[in-house]
Formats: structure tokens, sequence, C-alpha cells
């Protein structure tokens, strides 16, 4: 894992999204200037390209210091090792383009893209959720710790990354934690995505309240209406986000298989967690029925909700004891509860993505 909150060298950055670019420099963990935005002008390649090259050279003109590289999420689909673009939905003009070698040109840089999912996820290891449950588990004299983490965004879309053994896992083909391609819970011929996003949530709450999706509220304000704060049909609201957690809690499940490790959940629909976190928590914990009745856990280690304080306390806990060595007689201290926690962005998702887009240009240094 690179440690980067003591590091000197500084990195030029970029949120790159289908309105706008916006620019900004990273130096350990922290943001160096004020960010500023420019027209992406997502359909015209040398227009954007152009306001690309004339943010970084007003990045560069404002640092005290030389960058050592320039390093940004980018929409996929892209072949990230290569640099190039393939096909992003929000930003059509760039089809197959060479974006890194062409900024490496103008600037004569080393140059990292990678997708805002696998970013986000490796800025909460180095920086975030990962060291903060390690630092709970060490403070409450646990000898459990984790080195793996599922990353999960939660907004327009539902995004992920992998981060293992302090390495960020990019897959062969830049592809590597792709959550929203999962099979959907309740209708197999459809993506994960459909039942955890921000369409699904208003679906659903247009379903139970009785109203035409096309003006069904946005998630914030169905959550304040699931937290009785807001008028509106309060069961529909709570019904929207229990769905919605269910099937990303599905998704989780299936993923953490593989993964085995802690998960941490951003995106626009974070803030709503006391809604659909327990939904999430209870699919991980299900049962499958085997063929002569006999259920089973879904998953080996047991699922905490980390943001809720009695849940927390168990994780900490655990189930120490020390056993005996046979033979020998010398004890050895274990904790025999097996165990995954999930919990809430400690980064905010925008500040994780640029500590992750800057940690990620400095390993691969």
């Amino acid at each position: 894992m690179i440690h980067s909150s003591g590091d000197s060298r500084i990195v030029m950055t970029l949120d790159a999204g289908g309105t706008n670019f916006v620019f900004s420099a990273m130096q350990a963990n922290r943001p160096v200037m004020a960010s500023f935005a420019l027209p992406s002008c997502g359909d015209d390649l040398a227009k954007s390209l152009a306001n690309m090259v004339a943010g970084f050279q007003r990045v560069r003109a404002g640092l005290s210091g030389a960058p050592v590289a320039i390093s940004f999420a980018f929409p996929g689909p892209a072949d990230y090792f290569a640099g190039v673009i393939a096909a992003p939905r929000n930003l059509p003009a760039y089809r197959h383009v060479a974006l890194r070698a062409f900024l490496e040109d103008e600037f004569s840089l080393p140059v990292c893209i990678n997708n805002d999912g696998d970013l986000f996820t490796y800025g909460e290891a180095v920086a975030g959720f990962l060291p903060y449950v390690n630092g709970l588990l060490a403070e409450a004299g646990s000898p459990k710790r984790f080195r793996n983490l599922l990353g999960v965004t939660l907004g327009t879309g539902l995004g992920g990354g992998i981060v293992r053994n302090g390495e960020l896992f990019r897959g062969d083909n830049s592809v590597g934690g792709e959550l929203w391609l999962l099979r959907n819970k309740w209708s197999r011929s459809m993506n994960a995505e459909e039942g955890a996003s921000i369409r699904a949530v208003r679906r659903v709450y247009a379903e139970g309240a009785g109203i035409d999706e096309a003006i069904a509220p946005e998630p914030k304000v169905i959550y304040e209406i699931a937290e009785g704060t807001e008028p509106g049909h309060e069961a529909a609201a709570r019904e929207a986000f229990r769905r919605m957690g269910e099937q990303a809690g599905d998704a989780i499940a299936q993923a953490l298989t593989l993964v085995d490790g802690l998960v941490v959940i951003g995106g626009g629909m974070a803030a709503a967690h006391r809604q659909f976190l327990p939904a999430i928590i209870s699919e991980m914990n299900s049962c499958y029925t085997a063929p002569n009745g006999e259920r089973f856990r879904r998953l080996i280690p047991t699922a905490f909700n980390l943001e809720e304080p009695a849940e927390l306390d168990v994780f900490l806990k655990g189930s120490p004891t020390e056993l005996t060595v046979p033979g020998g007689g010398r004890a050895i201290r274990f904790d025999g509860l097996q165990r995954t926690g999930v919990g809430i962005s400690r980064l905010g998702t925008s500040e994780a993505v640029a500590i992750g887009a800057y940690a990620f240009a400095l390993a691969n240094l």
C-alpha cells in the first residue's frame, strides 16, 4: 500500500464528467489549489481536448512546484492500461481516443487514467475506510486486520472497485469490479444496476405511491419522505430504499464470495444509508436452501452494519480466545469470528476519487 499522506510530490488531477471537466492538483492527499471547471464538450473531440489541455496548463501555471504526473478518472468503457478511451456514453466524441499518449505528448509527464469506481475504492483503502476500521480494531485490542476492500458507489449507476492486499485490482481488460453487470435478483434478463440506482429508487417509489415515474421526486426527497421529514407516501419511500438495499446486498454478497474483505459505500445516495443499509446486511446474511430443504449461509463471514453502534461493537470485539498448540503447550491468540463489515465512505466520494488518483499515480511512478 502506497503511503501518500506524507508525500511532497504534486499530481495534477481531473474529474471528467459529461458536462464539465473539473481540474485541481493534489499533494500529500490534499488539494493544493482551488478546483475550477471548463466545459467538457463531449460531442466535439477537438474542442474537448483543447479544453483539457487549457485546464491542465492553467493548473500547472498555478502550482508552487513542478508536477510529477497527471492522474484522473475518465468514464469507460476504456482500455486503461493502454490509455485508450473506447466509447463513453456521456462523452460520445471519445471513440477509440489515445488520451494518455495525447496528454503525455502535450505535457511530457506520466499520465494515469482509471475509472471512478476503482479510484474511489483505492482512495478509501489508502486513507479512508480501510485504515479507519483497522484503527478501531487496534484500539479494541483485536488481532484481526483487513487487507481487502470492495468499493460500491450508488448513484446514477452501480459502480465498484476492488483493492487486494493494498493493490488496485484492475483485471486484464480494465473491467475488474464491474458490479453493475451482475444479474438482477428479480429479473434475470436485467443487470443489477436496474435495481440499485437512482432510477430504481424513483421507479419503485412511483409504483408504490401510484404516480407516474416521470414526476417521482429525486432520491434525496424520497429519503426525507421515508424519514418522515417531508410529506409524501412514506411506506412507498421506505420500500424503494429497502428494495434497492436488497438488490445491492445481493450484488455485494456475490462479489464478496471472491473478494473476502470489507465493503465501503459511496456515491450520491450514500447519505441515505439509514434507509438501505439494514437491507444490504440482511441480504448478505441470508441463506440458500439445498434440495433436501437444508438451509445454509450464502456467505461464510457474518456481515455487520458498521454504522450501527451495537453491531460495530460486536464486530470489534470478535470472538477472541487462546488456543494451546498440540504437543507443545504453547498458547496462541485466535479470533474465531469470521466477519465482514459494511460502512459509508469516511472521505466523501469526490475526495476518495482524488486521493485514489493521487496514490495511483505515485504507485505507478
